[in-house]
Protein backbone atom coordinates (compact mmCIF):
# COMPACT_ATOMS: atom_id res chain seq x y z
CA UNK A 1 0.00 0.00 0.00
CA UNK A 2 1.41 3.12 -0.94
CA UNK A 3 1.53 5.91 1.58
CA UNK A 4 0.96 8.99 -0.95
CA UNK A 5 -2.26 8.72 -2.81
CA UNK A 6 -2.41 10.82 -6.29
CA UNK A 7 -5.03 11.34 -8.96
CA UNK A 8 -2.17 11.75 -11.10
CA UNK A 9 1.26 9.68 -11.03
CA UNK A 10 3.55 11.12 -10.79
CA UNK A 11 7.22 9.96 -11.09
CA UNK A 12 8.50 11.76 -8.22
CA UNK A 13 5.77 10.81 -5.99
CA UNK A 14 6.20 7.12 -7.21
CA UNK A 15 9.78 6.85 -6.25
CA UNK A 16 9.19 8.79 -2.93
CA UNK A 17 6.35 6.01 -2.40
CA UNK A 18 8.92 3.57 -3.20
CA UNK A 19 11.39 4.56 -0.36
CA UNK A 20 9.44 5.73 2.20
CA UNK A 21 6.54 2.82 2.28
CA UNK A 22 9.20 0.26 3.50
CA UNK A 23 11.32 2.34 5.61
CA UNK A 24 7.59 3.09 7.76
CA UNK A 25 6.58 -0.40 7.45
CA UNK A 26 9.91 -1.42 8.75
CA UNK A 27 10.23 0.71 11.63
CA UNK A 28 7.48 -0.93 13.89
CA UNK A 29 9.18 -3.99 13.28
CA UNK A 30 12.26 -2.77 14.42
CA UNK A 31 10.75 -2.01 17.58
CA UNK A 32 9.73 -5.33 18.11
CA UNK A 33 12.78 -7.00 17.40
CA UNK A 34 14.49 -4.08 19.56
CA UNK A 35 12.06 -5.26 22.48
CA UNK A 36 13.13 -9.29 21.70
CA UNK A 37 16.53 -8.60 21.62
CA UNK A 38 16.17 -6.01 25.02
CA UNK A 39 14.92 -8.68 26.80
CA UNK A 40 17.60 -11.47 26.42
CA UNK A 41 20.08 -8.45 26.83
CA UNK A 42 18.25 -7.51 29.87
CA UNK A 43 17.74 -11.05 31.40
CA UNK A 44 21.67 -12.30 31.40
CA UNK A 45 22.85 -10.38 34.23
CA UNK A 46 20.39 -11.38 36.58
CA UNK A 47 20.32 -14.75 35.37
CA UNK A 48 23.74 -14.66 36.19
CA UNK A 49 23.41 -13.64 39.76
CA UNK A 50 20.96 -16.14 40.20
CA UNK A 51 23.19 -18.71 39.36
CA UNK A 52 25.58 -17.77 41.60
CA UNK A 53 22.64 -17.56 44.74
CA UNK A 54 21.83 -21.33 43.80
CA UNK A 55 25.61 -22.21 43.18
CA UNK A 56 26.68 -20.43 46.87
CA UNK A 57 23.03 -22.32 48.95
CA UNK A 58 24.29 -25.55 47.14
CA UNK A 59 27.15 -25.29 49.44
CA UNK A 60 25.63 -24.82 52.34
CA UNK A 61 23.77 -27.99 52.25
CA UNK A 62 25.57 -30.72 54.48
CA UNK A 63 25.09 -33.95 55.87
CA UNK A 64 24.58 -34.79 59.66
CA UNK A 65 23.80 -38.33 60.89
CA UNK A 66 23.06 -39.78 57.26
CA UNK A 67 20.84 -36.56 56.40
CA UNK A 68 20.91 -33.71 54.63
CA UNK A 69 20.86 -30.59 56.78
CA UNK A 70 20.66 -26.82 55.49
CA UNK A 71 21.48 -24.05 57.44
CA UNK A 72 21.24 -20.33 56.16
CA UNK A 73 23.10 -17.70 58.22
CA UNK A 74 21.45 -14.58 58.98
CA UNK A 75 23.88 -12.36 56.55
CA UNK A 76 23.04 -14.95 53.77
CA UNK A 77 19.22 -14.58 54.06
CA UNK A 78 19.15 -10.67 54.26
CA UNK A 79 21.12 -10.59 51.27
CA UNK A 80 18.59 -12.87 49.47
CA UNK A 81 15.73 -10.80 50.55
CA UNK A 82 17.72 -7.10 49.96
CA UNK A 83 16.34 -6.46 46.78
CA UNK A 84 13.99 -2.96 46.74
CA UNK A 85 12.51 -4.15 43.10
CA UNK A 86 11.96 -7.84 42.97
CA UNK A 87 11.23 -10.35 45.07
CA UNK A 88 13.89 -13.50 46.17
CA UNK A 89 12.71 -17.21 46.81
CA UNK A 90 14.91 -19.53 47.72
CA UNK A 91 13.82 -23.54 48.42
CA UNK A 92 16.44 -26.47 49.57
CA UNK A 93 14.57 -29.94 49.73
CA UNK A 94 16.54 -32.78 51.13
CA UNK A 95 17.22 -36.62 49.70
CA UNK A 96 13.93 -38.14 49.98
CA UNK A 97 12.43 -34.59 48.65
CA UNK A 98 11.26 -33.60 52.32
CA UNK A 99 11.25 -30.01 53.17
CA UNK A 100 14.68 -28.21 54.82
CA UNK A 101 14.20 -24.38 54.21
CA UNK A 102 12.43 -21.65 51.94
CA UNK A 103 9.36 -21.36 50.23
CA UNK A 104 7.77 -24.68 50.63
CA UNK A 105 5.21 -23.75 47.51
CA UNK A 106 7.73 -22.93 45.41
CA UNK A 107 7.40 -24.83 41.79
CA UNK A 108 9.37 -27.76 41.20
CA UNK A 109 11.41 -28.94 38.24
CA UNK A 110 9.40 -30.98 35.43
CA UNK A 111 9.69 -34.71 37.27
CA UNK A 112 11.49 -36.12 34.04
CA UNK A 113 14.34 -33.64 34.33
CA UNK A 114 17.58 -34.94 35.79
CA UNK A 115 20.28 -33.06 36.03
CA UNK A 116 24.10 -33.89 36.55
CA UNK A 117 24.81 -33.06 40.47
CA UNK A 118 26.53 -29.16 40.16
CA UNK A 119 24.66 -28.42 37.23
CA UNK A 120 23.04 -25.20 37.28
CA UNK A 121 19.53 -24.64 34.62
CA UNK A 122 17.53 -21.49 34.31
CA UNK A 123 13.78 -21.59 33.56
CA UNK A 124 10.65 -20.05 33.48
CA UNK A 125 8.00 -20.38 35.78
CA UNK A 126 4.78 -19.12 37.91
CA UNK A 127 4.29 -18.25 41.79
CA UNK A 128 1.42 -16.55 43.50
CA UNK A 129 0.03 -15.48 40.01
CA UNK A 130 3.77 -13.96 38.95
CA UNK A 131 6.12 -14.76 36.30
CA UNK A 132 9.09 -15.89 37.90
CA UNK A 133 12.82 -17.06 36.66
CA UNK A 134 14.03 -19.62 38.59
CA UNK A 135 17.67 -21.24 38.78
CA UNK A 136 18.01 -24.54 40.55
CA UNK A 137 20.78 -27.53 40.79
CA UNK A 138 20.67 -31.14 42.22
CA UNK A 139 23.14 -31.48 45.18
CA UNK A 140 25.12 -34.91 45.41
CA UNK A 141 25.63 -35.82 49.15
CA UNK A 142 27.58 -38.27 50.57
CA UNK A 143 24.47 -40.57 51.82
CA UNK A 144 23.91 -44.01 51.51
CA UNK A 145 21.19 -45.15 48.56
CA UNK A 146 19.62 -41.13 48.77
CA UNK A 147 18.47 -39.06 45.68
CA UNK A 148 20.65 -35.53 45.09
CA UNK A 149 19.05 -32.89 47.31
CA UNK A 150 17.33 -30.05 45.03
CA UNK A 151 18.22 -26.17 45.55
CA UNK A 152 16.08 -23.57 44.02
CA UNK A 153 16.37 -20.15 43.83
CA UNK A 154 13.34 -17.93 42.23
CA UNK A 155 13.06 -14.33 41.50
CA UNK A 156 10.29 -11.87 39.62
CA UNK A 157 10.87 -10.28 36.64
CA UNK A 158 10.46 -6.56 37.24
CA UNK A 159 13.84 -4.99 36.86
CA UNK A 160 14.43 -6.98 33.86
CA UNK A 161 11.41 -5.48 32.21
CA UNK A 162 12.76 -2.44 33.28
CA UNK A 163 15.58 -3.02 31.95
CA UNK A 164 14.54 -3.74 29.01
CA UNK A 165 12.33 -0.79 28.91
CA UNK A 166 15.28 1.23 29.21
CA UNK A 167 16.99 -0.40 26.35
CA UNK A 168 14.12 0.12 23.77
CA UNK A 169 14.11 3.94 24.82
CA UNK A 170 17.46 4.20 24.30
CA UNK A 171 17.34 2.50 20.60
CA UNK A 172 13.90 3.68 19.49
CA UNK A 173 13.87 7.43 20.90
CA UNK A 174 17.06 8.72 18.84
CA UNK A 175 14.93 7.20 15.61
CA UNK A 176 12.16 9.28 16.08
CA UNK A 177 14.28 12.23 15.25
CA UNK A 178 16.58 10.32 12.57
CA UNK A 179 13.25 9.21 10.75
CA UNK A 180 11.72 12.66 10.32
CA UNK A 181 15.62 13.41 9.20
CA UNK A 182 15.97 10.73 7.06
CA UNK A 183 12.61 11.33 5.16
CA UNK A 184 13.75 15.13 4.43
CA UNK A 185 17.14 14.08 2.99
CA UNK A 186 15.18 11.32 0.57
CA UNK A 187 12.89 14.38 0.00
CA UNK A 188 16.06 16.82 -0.93
CA UNK A 189 18.04 14.24 -2.66
CA UNK A 190 14.97 13.10 -5.63
CA UNK A 191 14.97 16.82 -5.97
CA UNK A 192 18.32 17.42 -6.68
CA UNK A 193 18.28 13.69 -8.60
CA UNK A 194 15.00 15.10 -10.56
CA UNK A 195 16.33 18.22 -11.71
CA UNK A 196 17.39 16.51 -15.03
CA UNK A 197 14.13 16.14 -15.71
CA UNK A 198 13.32 19.62 -15.50
CA UNK A 199 15.83 20.98 -17.55
CA UNK A 200 15.42 18.62 -20.10
CA UNK A 201 11.63 19.78 -20.27
CA UNK A 202 12.55 23.30 -20.24
CA UNK A 203 14.66 23.09 -22.81
CA UNK A 204 11.58 21.00 -24.74
CA UNK A 205 9.33 24.11 -24.07
CA UNK A 206 12.01 26.52 -25.29
CA UNK A 207 12.32 24.79 -28.94
CA UNK A 208 10.54 27.01 -31.76
CA UNK A 209 7.08 24.85 -33.28
CA UNK A 210 9.72 24.38 -36.81
CA UNK A 211 12.61 23.05 -34.12
CA UNK A 212 12.85 19.64 -34.89
CA UNK A 213 16.73 19.01 -34.36
CA UNK A 214 17.51 16.25 -32.22
CA UNK A 215 17.88 16.53 -28.61
CA UNK A 216 21.27 16.39 -26.76
CA UNK A 217 21.37 12.53 -25.40
CA UNK A 218 24.85 13.22 -23.23
CA UNK A 219 23.28 16.03 -21.64
CA UNK A 220 20.65 13.56 -19.85
CA UNK A 221 21.73 10.54 -17.01
CA UNK A 222 21.97 7.35 -18.94
CA UNK A 223 18.58 6.36 -17.50
CA UNK A 224 16.77 8.76 -19.86
CA UNK A 225 19.01 8.40 -22.78
CA UNK A 226 16.58 5.50 -23.93
CA UNK A 227 13.36 7.87 -23.28
CA UNK A 228 15.91 10.57 -25.53
CA UNK A 229 16.48 8.17 -28.10
CA UNK A 230 12.88 7.70 -29.09
CA UNK A 231 12.30 11.18 -28.34
CA UNK A 232 14.87 11.80 -31.05
CA UNK A 233 13.48 8.67 -33.82
CA UNK A 234 10.35 10.48 -33.51
CA UNK A 235 11.40 14.11 -33.91
CA UNK A 236 13.11 12.51 -37.29
CA UNK A 237 10.61 10.73 -38.36
CA UNK A 238 7.98 13.50 -38.17
CA UNK A 239 10.46 15.99 -39.91
CA UNK A 240 10.30 13.24 -42.28
CA UNK A 241 7.04 13.27 -42.61
CA UNK A 242 6.41 16.84 -42.61
CA UNK A 243 9.15 17.34 -45.45
CA UNK A 244 7.19 14.29 -47.60
CA UNK A 245 3.49 16.26 -47.12
CA UNK A 246 5.14 19.68 -48.15
CA UNK A 247 6.44 18.00 -51.39
CA UNK A 248 3.79 16.34 -52.13
CA UNK A 249 1.70 19.12 -51.73
CA UNK A 250 3.46 21.42 -53.79
CA UNK A 251 3.37 18.61 -56.75
CA UNK A 252 0.21 18.16 -56.36
CA UNK A 253 -0.77 21.78 -57.21
CA UNK A 254 1.76 21.60 -59.68
CA UNK A 255 -0.21 19.07 -61.37
CA UNK A 256 -3.26 20.27 -60.69
CA UNK A 257 -1.84 23.92 -61.81
CA UNK A 258 -2.08 22.79 -65.22
CA UNK A 259 -5.35 20.90 -66.04
CA UNK A 260 -6.99 24.04 -64.08
CA UNK A 261 -5.89 26.57 -66.38
CA UNK A 262 -6.62 24.84 -69.77
CA UNK A 263 -9.97 24.94 -68.13
CA UNK A 264 -9.76 28.67 -67.59
CA UNK A 265 -8.25 29.28 -71.35
CA UNK A 266 -11.39 26.89 -72.79
CA UNK A 267 -13.37 28.68 -70.98
CA UNK A 268 -12.22 32.50 -72.30
CA UNK A 269 -12.02 30.83 -76.02
CA UNK A 270 -15.75 29.66 -75.86
CA UNK A 271 -16.79 33.05 -74.59
CA UNK A 272 -14.50 35.17 -77.18
CA UNK A 273 -16.26 37.10 -79.81
CA UNK A 274 -16.99 35.93 -83.08
CA UNK A 275 -16.67 32.11 -82.09
CA UNK A 276 -18.73 30.09 -84.20
CA UNK A 277 -20.53 26.46 -82.62
CA UNK A 278 -17.93 24.86 -83.74
CA UNK A 279 -15.49 26.55 -81.91
CA UNK A 280 -17.83 26.33 -78.83
CA UNK A 281 -18.23 22.40 -79.45
CA UNK A 282 -14.34 22.31 -79.51
CA UNK A 283 -14.07 24.41 -76.52
CA UNK A 284 -15.77 21.74 -74.36
CA UNK A 285 -14.64 18.80 -75.57
CA UNK A 286 -11.19 20.34 -74.04
CA UNK A 287 -12.99 21.56 -71.23
CA UNK A 288 -14.30 17.64 -70.74
CA UNK A 289 -10.89 16.28 -71.21
CA UNK A 290 -9.49 18.44 -68.72
CA UNK A 291 -11.88 18.13 -66.15
CA UNK A 292 -11.82 14.50 -66.60
CA UNK A 293 -7.79 15.19 -65.97
CA UNK A 294 -8.17 16.82 -63.02
CA UNK A 295 -10.95 14.32 -61.50
CA UNK A 296 -8.10 11.23 -62.13
CA UNK A 297 -5.30 13.51 -60.75
CA UNK A 298 -7.50 14.31 -57.41
CA UNK A 299 -8.83 10.39 -57.20
CA UNK A 300 -5.03 9.24 -57.41
CA UNK A 301 -4.18 11.85 -54.62
CA UNK A 302 -6.97 9.92 -52.45
CA UNK A 303 -6.16 6.79 -53.04
CA UNK A 304 -2.33 7.30 -52.63
CA UNK A 305 -3.78 9.12 -48.85
CA UNK A 306 -5.37 6.27 -48.51
CA UNK A 307 -3.19 3.76 -48.56
CA UNK A 308 -0.36 5.77 -47.00
CA UNK A 309 -2.62 5.86 -44.29
CA UNK A 310 -3.74 2.53 -43.79
CA UNK A 311 -0.76 1.03 -41.51
CA UNK A 312 -1.34 -0.74 -38.74
CA UNK A 313 -5.26 -0.31 -39.19
CA UNK A 314 -5.44 -1.93 -41.91
CA UNK A 315 -8.10 -4.59 -41.45
CA UNK A 316 -6.56 -7.88 -43.53
CA UNK A 317 -9.15 -10.96 -44.07
CA UNK A 318 -8.22 -13.73 -46.50
CA UNK A 319 -7.93 -12.55 -50.29
CA UNK A 320 -8.14 -14.86 -53.42
CA UNK A 321 -5.46 -12.81 -55.98
CA UNK A 322 -7.08 -14.70 -58.80
CA UNK A 323 -10.39 -13.57 -58.40
CA UNK A 324 -9.38 -10.09 -57.87
CA UNK A 325 -7.06 -9.70 -60.96
CA UNK A 326 -10.21 -11.00 -62.60
CA UNK A 327 -12.49 -8.68 -61.40
CA UNK A 328 -10.18 -5.90 -62.43
CA UNK A 329 -9.45 -7.31 -65.64
CA UNK A 330 -13.51 -7.14 -66.98
CA UNK A 331 -13.57 -3.81 -65.62
CA UNK A 332 -11.11 -3.06 -68.11
CA UNK A 333 -12.42 -4.79 -70.90
CA UNK A 334 -14.33 -1.76 -72.27
CA UNK A 335 -11.67 0.91 -72.46
CA UNK A 336 -8.98 -1.84 -73.55
CA UNK A 337 -11.37 -2.55 -76.52
CA UNK A 338 -11.71 1.46 -77.54
CA UNK A 339 -7.94 1.38 -78.16
CA UNK A 340 -7.67 -2.06 -79.68
CA UNK A 341 -5.73 -3.68 -77.19
CA UNK A 342 -5.78 -7.26 -76.58
CA UNK A 343 -6.10 -7.70 -73.02
CA UNK A 344 -5.94 -11.52 -71.40
CA UNK A 345 -5.15 -13.24 -68.29
CA UNK A 346 -2.74 -16.27 -67.61
CA UNK A 347 -1.49 -18.27 -64.73
CA UNK A 348 -3.19 -19.73 -61.79
CA UNK A 349 -6.50 -21.16 -61.48
CA UNK A 350 -9.17 -18.72 -59.73
CA UNK A 351 -10.55 -21.37 -57.60
CA UNK A 352 -6.98 -22.67 -56.32
CA UNK A 353 -6.22 -22.37 -53.06
CA UNK A 354 -2.76 -21.04 -53.06
CA UNK A 355 -3.66 -18.14 -54.44
CA UNK A 356 -4.67 -16.82 -51.10
CA UNK A 357 -2.92 -14.39 -49.31
CA UNK A 358 -3.75 -12.09 -45.96
CA UNK A 359 -4.57 -8.82 -46.97
CA UNK A 360 -6.93 -5.61 -47.76
CA UNK A 361 -9.39 -6.61 -50.57
CA UNK A 362 -10.14 -2.97 -51.32
CA UNK A 363 -6.15 -2.14 -51.43
CA UNK A 364 -5.51 -5.19 -53.56
CA UNK A 365 -8.04 -4.36 -55.90
CA UNK A 366 -6.66 -0.65 -56.17
CA UNK A 367 -2.91 -2.12 -56.90
CA UNK A 368 -4.00 -4.53 -59.93
CA UNK A 369 -6.05 -1.31 -61.30
CA UNK A 370 -3.40 0.92 -61.24
CA UNK A 371 -1.03 -1.31 -62.78
CA UNK A 372 -3.64 -2.44 -65.55
CA UNK A 373 -4.13 1.32 -66.27
CA UNK A 374 -0.70 1.95 -66.39
CA UNK A 375 -0.41 -0.27 -69.16
CA UNK A 376 -3.49 0.99 -71.21
CA UNK A 377 -2.17 4.26 -70.93
CA UNK A 378 0.99 3.37 -72.30
CA UNK A 379 0.68 1.20 -75.03
CA UNK A 380 0.42 1.86 -78.02
CA UNK A 381 -2.27 0.34 -80.04
CA UNK A 382 -4.21 1.02 -83.33
CA UNK A 383 -6.84 -1.44 -85.47
CA UNK A 384 -3.76 -1.99 -87.95
CA UNK A 385 -1.79 -3.32 -84.45
CA UNK A 386 -2.84 -3.68 -81.78
CA UNK A 387 -1.28 -3.79 -78.67
CA UNK A 388 -1.10 -6.83 -75.53
CA UNK A 389 -1.43 -6.85 -71.72
CA UNK A 390 -1.03 -9.95 -70.14
CA UNK A 391 -1.84 -10.31 -66.37
CA UNK A 392 -0.37 -13.30 -64.98
CA UNK A 393 -0.62 -14.91 -61.33
CA UNK A 394 1.93 -17.36 -60.42
CA UNK A 395 2.78 -19.47 -57.10
CA UNK A 396 5.27 -21.41 -55.76
CA UNK A 397 4.41 -23.89 -53.28
CA UNK A 398 7.98 -24.38 -51.92
CA UNK A 399 9.08 -20.59 -51.29
CA UNK A 400 5.10 -19.64 -50.40
CA UNK A 401 5.34 -16.71 -52.92
CA UNK A 402 2.39 -15.43 -54.63
CA UNK A 403 3.79 -13.59 -57.82
CA UNK A 404 1.23 -10.84 -59.43
CA UNK A 405 2.88 -9.31 -63.20
CA UNK A 406 1.39 -7.03 -65.79
CA UNK A 407 2.97 -6.88 -68.97
CA UNK A 408 2.34 -4.85 -71.74
CA UNK A 409 3.52 -4.32 -75.55
CA UNK A 410 4.54 -0.66 -74.95
CA UNK A 411 7.69 0.96 -74.96
CA UNK A 412 9.62 -0.10 -71.76
CA UNK A 413 11.16 1.64 -69.33
CA UNK A 414 14.76 2.63 -69.51
CA UNK A 415 16.27 0.84 -66.26
CA UNK A 416 17.85 4.02 -65.03
CA UNK A 417 14.34 5.38 -64.62
CA UNK A 418 12.60 2.26 -62.73
CA UNK A 419 13.16 3.54 -59.70
CA UNK A 420 12.31 7.60 -60.50
CA UNK A 421 8.56 5.82 -61.70
CA UNK A 422 7.62 5.07 -58.62
CA UNK A 423 8.07 9.00 -57.02
CA UNK A 424 4.99 10.65 -56.91
CA UNK A 425 4.39 12.46 -60.02
CA UNK A 426 7.31 11.62 -62.08
CA UNK A 427 6.30 10.57 -65.36
CA UNK A 428 9.45 9.20 -68.28
CA UNK A 429 9.45 11.54 -71.04
CA UNK A 430 8.73 11.19 -74.29
CA UNK A 431 5.75 10.02 -73.38
CA UNK A 432 2.59 11.51 -74.50
CA UNK A 433 -0.14 9.72 -72.38
CA UNK A 434 -2.53 11.33 -69.87
CA UNK A 435 -1.34 10.37 -66.52
CA UNK A 436 -1.13 11.75 -63.22
CA UNK A 437 2.37 9.95 -62.02
CA UNK A 438 0.32 8.44 -58.86
CA UNK A 439 -0.20 5.07 -60.52
CA UNK A 440 3.32 3.53 -59.61
CA UNK A 441 3.79 5.34 -56.21
CA UNK A 442 0.21 4.17 -55.06
CA UNK A 443 0.97 0.40 -56.06
CA UNK A 444 4.51 0.51 -54.30
CA UNK A 445 2.77 1.84 -50.85
CA UNK A 446 -0.25 -1.27 -51.16
CA UNK A 447 2.56 -3.34 -51.98
CA UNK A 448 4.64 -2.09 -48.85
CA UNK A 449 1.26 -2.44 -46.62
CA UNK A 450 1.16 -5.71 -47.57
CA UNK A 451 4.81 -6.74 -46.51
CA UNK A 452 5.19 -7.47 -50.68
CA UNK A 453 8.19 -5.92 -53.65
CA UNK A 454 7.76 -4.75 -56.43
CA UNK A 455 10.27 -4.53 -59.37
CA UNK A 456 10.19 -4.02 -63.32
CA UNK A 457 11.68 -5.86 -66.22
CA UNK A 458 11.69 -6.39 -69.95
CA UNK A 459 9.14 -9.10 -70.85
CA UNK A 460 11.00 -12.02 -71.62
CA UNK A 461 11.47 -13.49 -75.08
CA UNK A 462 12.46 -9.51 -75.49
CA UNK A 463 10.29 -8.62 -78.67
CA UNK A 464 10.56 -5.17 -79.91
CA UNK A 465 9.78 -3.56 -78.52
CA UNK A 466 10.70 -4.62 -75.01
CA UNK A 467 7.54 -3.69 -72.96
CA UNK A 468 7.81 -3.78 -69.33
CA UNK A 469 6.56 -6.61 -67.19
CA UNK A 470 5.59 -5.10 -63.42
CA UNK A 471 6.24 -8.12 -60.61
CA UNK A 472 4.85 -7.99 -56.96
CA UNK A 473 5.97 -10.78 -54.86
CA UNK A 474 3.54 -11.63 -51.59
CA UNK A 475 4.86 -13.41 -48.74
CA UNK A 476 2.45 -16.03 -48.02
CA UNK A 477 1.79 -16.39 -44.06
CA UNK A 478 0.82 -20.08 -42.50
CA UNK A 479 -2.45 -18.73 -41.77
CA UNK A 480 -4.08 -18.03 -44.92
CA UNK A 481 -4.23 -22.15 -46.12
CA UNK A 482 -6.46 -22.45 -43.16
CA UNK A 483 -8.30 -19.48 -43.26
CA UNK A 484 -9.02 -19.61 -46.90
CA UNK A 485 -10.89 -23.56 -46.47
CA UNK A 486 -13.74 -21.66 -45.15
CA UNK A 487 -13.81 -19.27 -48.11
CA UNK A 488 -16.83 -18.97 -50.19
CA UNK A 489 -16.60 -19.48 -53.70
CA UNK A 490 -18.17 -17.03 -56.04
Amino acid sequence: MKIFQREQRSLFGEILDWMLTPLLLLWPVSLVLTWLVAQGIAGKPFDRALEYNVAALAQLVTVNQNKAQFVLPLPARELLRADDTDTVYYQVLGTSGEYLNGEKNLPLPPEDERLAPGEVRIRDDEFRGMAIKVAYTWVKLDVPNSKPALVQVAETMDKRALLATEIVKGVMLPQFVILPLAVLLVWLALVQAIKPLNHLEERIRARSPDDLSPLDAQAVPIEVVPLVSSVNDLLMRLKDSIATQKRFLADAAHQLKTPLAGLRMQADLAQREGANAEDLKQSLRQIGRSSIRATHTVNQLLALARAESSGTAMSQQPCNLVRLTMDVIRDCVPRAMDKHIDIGYEGAEQGSDDTVLMGNPTLLKEMVRNLMDNAINYTPSNADKPGMITARILKDPFSKVLVLQVEDSGPGIPPVERELVFQPFYRVLGTEADGSGLGLPIVLEIARQHNATVSIEDRRPRPSPPGPCFTARFAQSDKAPSQRRHQPQS
